[in-house]
């Protein structure tokens, strides 16, 4: 039997997970969540015939409960295969790991040690290997890093302005969406032929967004920083704040540390601004001002960035939107291409609203063009390559 590769993407309240034939190309046989993880969880799967069947059992799932159900699944009914091996999306490799590896115990620790980087994520993509190393100890597993394409970066672009033995301590600008941008990089060249090699910017726009320069499909810059909080509004996340908001908030609002981590992550950007939804496709339905001063601040800062990353390749050649946002809605990369006209953008209205792979005109001195992300893909290729399958 072919053997195939199960991908996930585990966070605090969800398991998403595909499956892929590791044969050359590799081919997506299934894909699904678990969501509502500790609390009410709820199962969905589906391949190229349809949705599959699958009922959780009882009560509130963690990771390991809730891995172990999955893998029952996978082993029963027509969608039973030989794993290879698992690839996870692992938020962090801090500044030790620029590239995908094989867990051991050894860097699984050191992975556990970067949790304070990022501790609203790293943990949870943690906990799946950790469960899966008692589900499935034979099983092969291997981390992919959503930092480290961005390793690239030159110096000056990763470093805060901070004394060096901070940034000797880890305080650096990492970056994330990195394996989002690895799997555009890729795309360029179909997308825009030999102007690939030249300056692009990438815009990464969903719940989660930044923005990355890119030269050569190398990162030379990016928005977000140290935390994932960084750069663009989100969907409930800040994006770039005052560090002396934060001081106001503990000292005159008496607010701790734990209150001031939930309320930048999880109640502003979009969900703070309109007090309505985090989700763009509400927003645009709604005929609330809220709502209309959300998108217009999500555009706002998607356009001030853009320029600061012009700033950083010294020009831009191509303009490319990926992401829940960036890919569907219209509206969005509309009015940031129109505060973005100063740089030669010329959209096509009626490409854009089709969202056809190019959308700005004949005459446009920047191309703007649709790329669909693929992360599982990225991570089932370096799962691939690493556990030398054959092909």
């Amino acid at each position: 039997m072919v053997p195939h590769i199960l991908v996930l993407n585990a966070g605090s309240s969800s398991i998403k997970f595909a499956v892929f034939a590791a044969t050359l190309p590799l081919r997506r046989t299934l894909q699904g969540m678990i969501s509502g993880i500790g609390m009410t969880p709820a199962f969905v799967a589906g391949n190229a015939q349809g949705q599959l069947p699958g009922t959780l059992p009882p009560g509130p799932l963690n990771h390991e409960t809730a891995l172990a159900w999955l893998f029952d699944w996978l082993d029963a009914g027509r969608h039973a295969q030989p794993l290879l091996g698992a690839g996870h999306r692992v938020v962090h490799g801090g500044e030790q790991y620029d590239a995908p590896l094989v867990i051991n115990t050894q860097n699984l620790a050191s992975l556990d040690a970067l949790a304070p980087l990022a501790p609203l994520h790293q943990p949870h993509n943690l906990a799946a290997i950790k469960a899966l190393r008692k589900l499935r100890p034979e099983l092969a597993q291997v981390a992919c890093f959503d930092t480290a394409f961005h390793r690239s970066q030159p110096a000056v672009a990763q470093t805060l302005a901070l004394p060096p033995a901070l940034t000797r301590g880890g305080l650096l600008r990492y970056g994330f969406h990195g394996l989002s941008y690895e799997f555009i990089a890729g795309a360029l060249p179909d997308a825009l032929g030999a102007g690939a090699e030249g300056r692009v910017i990438v815009a990464h726009l969903g719940n989660g967004a930044s923005l990355c320069a890119m030269r050569g499909r190398k990162s030379i810059a990016t928005t977000m920083g140290f935390s994932t909080l960084d750069g663009l509004v989100m969907g409930t996340r800040c994006g770039s704040i005052d560090p002396g908001v934060l001081f106001y908030l503990m000292r005159e609002k008496n607010m701790s540390a734990d209150a001031v981590e939930d309320l930048l992550y999880r109640r502003s950007g979009l969900l703070g601004l309109s007090e309505i939804s985090n989700d763009m496709r509400t927003l645009l339905e709604a005929k609330d001002p809220r709502a209309q001063a959300a998108i217009e601040q999500f555009v706002y800062r998607a356009a001030l960035e853009t320029g600061a990353l012009a700033a950083a390749l010294e020009g831009i050649d191509a303009l490319v939107f990926t992401g829940g946002i960036g890919e569907h809605a219209a509206p969005v990369r509309a009015m940031i291409c129109e505060k973005l006209a100063w740089l030669g953008i010329t959209l096509d209205a009626s490409a854009n609203a089709g969202h056809a792979p190019r959308i700005s005109t004949a005459a446009s001195r920047v191309s703007v063009c649709i790329i669909p992300t693929d992360e599982e893909a990225v991570i089932a290729a370096h799962t691939h390559r690493l556990l030398r399958a054959p092909s």
